[in-house]
């Protein structure tokens, strides 16, 4: 897969990284796809025991066949301290390394992670996102920032998240009785299209599947499984 160099560098200040989500946040394109979106590729990371690498994993999930079609790992060395709201800076180079070795193309990009539920409208799946060109999903377990009335108990059930009068997620069941996901916007989506390929690839479990494997590639190379 092929990926434009970042706009930036990696190793900046505190103070230079949120400048640059407020410079890049604007660039983010909140329109449904034109395509049908079928291919996805979720990604996660995770840090070596002694903090010094971050390790990334990739898996492209094909939503019609239900399964995986292809899954890489990278690593790379941390260069900057950890600060909420600023993932991207500690984990996206690793994150574009592991994308970079897809041989497919994805539809889409999902994060475990956020997009424009952000106190900057800019996480991770924003930032990346915005980088690769593509489109994006932010698909977090916790909330990071923002308001909510809890969604009925049924999967699909939902309720917007919300912050300073804007809706900047919402907050999805996809399991009956279960926690429920954080959704927001990456770039180049909807809300709604988020949603649905969301609950598209969550058939098991609470998390969707591209992330949920790639959380389990990252935890199996970490431990050197």
């Amino acid at each position: 897969m092929k990926i434009p160099r970042a706009p930036h560098r990696w190793r900046v200040s505190p103070a230079q990284a949120i400048a640059i989500q407020r410079r890049l946040a604007p660039t983010v394109c909140r329109e449904k796809p034109r395509g049908a979106i079928r291919l996805v590729a979720g990604v996660d990371a995770a840090f070596s025991p002694d903090g010094n690498q971050c390790i990334a994993a990739a898996v492209l999930w094909d939503i019609q066949r239900q399964e995986p079609l292809e899954q890489h790992t990278a690593s790379r060395t941390v260069t900057f301290p950890y600060i909420p709201g600023l993932l991207s800076f500690r984990e996206a180079p690793a994150v574009i390394a592991a994308l970079r070795k897809l041989h497919i193309q994805p539809d889409a990009l999902m994060f475990d992670g956020h997009g424009l539920a952000h106190p900057r409208r800019f996480g991770i799946a924003c930032h990346v996102g915005v980088i690769c060109n593509l489109p994006s999903i932010g698909c977090a377990k916790s909330r990071l920032t923002g308001a909510y009335a809890e969604p009925l108990e049924t999967r699909g059930s939902k309720a917007p998240l919300e912050d300073e009068g804007e809706v900047i997620g919402v907050v999805l069941r996809t399991r009956n009785r279960v926690k429920p996901v954080f959704v927001s916007i990456g770039h180049r989506i909807d809300l709604a299209t988020a949603e649905d390929i969301v609950l598209d690839c969550t058939i098991r479990y609470r998390l969707p599947e591209p992330t949920r494997l790639a959380d389990r590639l990252v935890a199996n190379t970490r431990s050197g499984e």
